[in-house]
């Protein structure tokens, strides 16, 4: 059958055909070379262009090489502030006077550097003159308001058939994608352009308060987000995974334009930052259109890697949340990153362990044992770039606890570590993983993620296909060998969230006992 084909059918039949997919795969891989072009301009930016005339439309996908690890001390949640700058337009889009809002801009935060300086001032800060720093940095912010075109950029993009316009911040990058028809290509590639040419950081307090809203909204005020922005703290001593993605409170309330632009300057160049584009286009075509375009923006070096390793942890870590909420129970274990020989191996013991209702966490813990409503293994948390954790976590069904989780994942863990898993769960990984990478390529938008995302991690985008020999290779014995050397008790950190009115009431009759 031929590839194209196999394709549109998609799951149904690749769970029964692992062994079609695979030589599917081996003829694929030399299909894309052909409607692939990579290309670096002189600037540092590289871009990996795929010709699929299927639709008149394309997809791209922009990720810069900074996340929320490259935060500098003091201003967690910097890297995030990108996401919600981003399309706040340029000098040309988004004002009604670029030249009065640029001054207008300049003396808003001169007057917050000001009115920063003054709180900051541990001994003799002067309440009067802080109420008129406070007054003059509201003032300079509502001049400066008054040029702005409230989603000038947004609108762009949609009247000209834009859709899925979006940004996303993780530890390891940052990412802005969205689609467009084909014949507006050379409108995308002056807007996206403009943006990294040409940034203007307007609203950028504004948009700061909405980030403390949201950091509010998904933790201070959400048990769970709390439990998990403490679970990390608590494995992470000296890595800055430990760090929230969102940044610490007092950080983000801190944060200013002048810290903005530095960030931007030494992470937003061309070197650091790959696109994929997938779609209608040709590469003979597009090359010329981002010479025009992409190459004047500035060069610099790539920004060197983080030097911090997280030491080896020596004794279990453990965190407690008494909340008046559902019960949950966290727990992780290091692992190492993206690059390492087991990586498949550790992606082979989370299906194994999560992959819906046959996997072995679901049928122990909620379908036989109805303690848990919901339980799973995982890789990714914080990241993949640096070493990360692999977690389990598991919510408690009415009347159980997070105990009875930890107890009942544990006997999961030890299974692994002593018996060779069932060749059918093996090879149901395999196929799966095959299937879900087919998912992931059925359409531009899945496409231009991918292979921006391979391009930058491995310098090739052909990985995303090499990634399949790996799967192949995992072994039973190597599940054994993985889940031996991760799964251990001094490499453990856990974090629960304990029901307060329930273990006081359980703790009333002891209580009582002892008068």
């Amino acid at each position: 059958m031929p590839c194209a084909a196999l394709r549109r059918l998609l799951t149904p039949l690749l769970l029964v055909l692992a062994s079609g997919a695979s030589l599917c795969f081996a003829q694929d891989i030399a299909s894309f070379e052909k409607k692939i072009t990579v290309k670096q301009l002189a600037n540092g930016l590289t871009v990996v262009i795929m010709e699929r005339p299927e639709a008149p439309i394309f997809s791209f996908y922009t990720v810069v090489d900074a996340g929320s690890v490259q935060d500098p001390k003091g201003e967690t949640g910097l890297a995030h502030m990108f996401e919600h700058m981003a399309f706040k337009g340029t000098p040309e889009i988004g004002t009604t006077n670029w030249p009065a809002e640029k001054l207008a801009l300049q003396k808003e935060e001169a007057a917050y550097q000001a009115l920063d300086q003054e709180r900051e001032k541990r001994i003799g800060q002067d309440p009067r003159k802080l109420k008129q720093l406070e007054e003059a940095f509201a003032a300079a912010q509502k001049d400066a308001a008054q040029y702005v075109v409230p989603n000038q950029f947004p609108e762009i993009v949609e009247e000209n058939g834009g859709v899925g316009l979006n940004a996303a911040t993780s530890d390891d990058d940052t990412a802005y994608f969205y689609s467009l028809p084909s014949n507006r290509l050379e409108l995308w590639a002056y807007l996206e352009s403009s943006r990294y040419a040409h940034p203007v950081f307007r609203e950028f307090y504004k948009e700061r308060d909405v980030v403390m809203e949201e950091r509010r909204m998904r933790t201070d005020s959400n048990p769970v987000g709390r439990m998990v922005e403490q679970y990390l703290a608590a494995a992470y001593t000296a890595h800055p995974y430990g760090i929230p993605t969102v940044g610490w409170a007092s950080d983000v309330t801190g944060v200013t334009v002048t810290e903005a632009q530095k960030f931007f300057h030494e992470y937003y160049v061309p070197a650091n930052m790959t696109i994929a584009i997938v779609g209608d286009v040709k590469a003979a075509e597009l090359i010329p259109m981002l010479e025009k375009y992409f190459a004047p923006i500035p060069s610099g070096p790539k920004p060197e890697d983080l030097r911090t390793v997280e030491p080896t942890q020596g004794s279990e870590r453990a965190v407690t949340l008494m909340e008046q909420s559902q019960p949950w129970y966290l727990e992780g274990y290091h692992r190492p990153d993206y690059r390492d020989p087991d990586d498949a191996v550790y992606d082979a013991i989370s299906d194994i362990l999560s992959n819906g209702r046959v996997s072995r966490l679901y049928r122990s813990l909620v379908r036989d044992k109805k303690i848990a409503v919901a339980a799973a293994g995982f890789s990714g948390l914080p990241g993949t770039k640096y070493p990360g954790l692999f977690s389990f976590y598991a919510v408690p069904a009415p009347g159980h606890t997070p105990q009875e989780m930890a107890d009942a994942i544990h006997v999961e863990i030890n299974l692994l570590k002593t018996q060779d898993v069932g060749d059918d769960d093996l090879q149901l990984f395999k196929t799966r993983a095959k299937a879900d990478l087919i998912r992931g390529l059925a359409n531009n938008a899945g496409l231009a993620q991918q292979l921006a995302i391979y391009q930058l991690r491995y310098g090739d985008w052909r990985e995303l296909f090499r990634q399949l020999e790996r799967i192949d290779k995992v072994s039973k014995a190597d599940i054994r060998r993985v889940a031996n050397k991760t799964f251990n008790d001094t490499n453990r950190t856990v974090t629960e969230i304990v029901n307060a009115s329930t273990q006081a009431k359980s703790a009333a009759p002891a209580a009582k006992g002892t008068k």
